[in-house]
């Protein structure tokens, strides 16, 4: 009875994620020739250390590229933060902490949209896991006051991951002539058909809701001190466990979609692993 399996496995993501994941699966998902699906269901909600007022939230426009803009919900802060500038990618990054400081959001911001689409093109091309730890190790990022705006967003997104997972090396796995999962069965009688990934995350005054060697570039330290951080144009980010230095989830923001009343939405979001994604899920 597929399409009772795949009502049973929705309802138990949705409840994982506190109904901010729903219907994961689509009917195409299982068929009567499936014989297993395994679900993973990443939720993570988070109360900023220092919380934006919400009285200072204004609409503001967005710069979409060079020529175009939209209208957001931007919110306002002064806080002290850690951050660091990147001279070569001429890019700021701040890092917003949670309540207790396990977690940290960290934003990456070029100066100016300096490309024809997004300003993030460059950015992207060398971003990796290693460059982002790098960038953020303690002895670069320096504790100082800074006047924060960042937009009010929820991002929702969902991916097929089939083709991304044989391009780094799993491309047998998805070959029923290849496949081998008889370590979990004890039968050489399974291979996957789909891997779906559908993410989650709302940012607010609040906080955070979310549901899935050497660098050789030239860091410095601030010589002001107070630092705009005015993220009105296309940015980066990333939930980081600080004690682990493992990455929850990350995205782009790039273009706000919807009412304004109901806050930006734009979807790009995904888990990041310790390899390069030109491509941000």
């Amino acid at each position: 009875q597929p399409e009772v399996a795949r009502n049973t496995i929705n309802s138990w993501v949705e409840i994982k994620t506190d109904g901010k994941i729903q219907k994961l699966l689509s009917a195409d998902h299982i068929t009567d020739l499936t014989r297993l699906v395994l679900v993973n269901a990443v939720y993570f909600k988070g109360s900023w250390e220092h919380k934006f007022n919400e009285t200072d939230t204004l609409v503001k426009p967005f710069r979409l590229n060079k020529g175009q803009s939209k209208p957001v919900n931007m919110m306002y802060q002064e806080a002290d933060l850690y951050s660091t500038y990147i001279k070569e990618l001429q890019m700021r990054i701040v890092e917003l902490p949670y309540v207790q400081n396990e977690l940290t959001m960290v934003i990456m911001l070029p100066d100016e949209i300096s490309d024809n689409s997004t300003g993030l093109e460059k950015l992207e091309q060398v971003l990796t896991y290693e460059k982002l730890l790098d960038w953020t190790k303690e002895e670069y990022m320096e504790k100082i006051k800074v006047k924060i705006q960042l937009p009010k967003f929820k991002l929702e997104d969902q991916f097929d991951l089939n083709s991304t997972l044989s391009e780094m090396g799993m491309a047998d796995a998805f070959l029923d002539f290849k496949a081998d999962f008889s370590g979990m069965t004890g039968k050489n009688d399974l291979f996957l058909s789909k891997v779906v990934h559908k993410s989650f995350v709302e940012v607010n005054e609040e906080g955070t809701e979310a549901a899935a060697a050497t660098s050789v570039v030239f860091m410095e330290k601030f010589l002001k001190i107070e630092v705009d951080f005015v993220a009105d144009h296309p940015f980066l980010f990333f939930i980081r466990h600080n004690k682990t230095r493992n990455i929850l989830f990350f995205g782009r923001f790039s273009s706000p979609e919807g009412d304004v009343d109901k806050d930006s939405k734009n979807a790009n979001i995904g888990i990041m692993q310790s390899q390069q994604h030109k491509t941000v899920l």
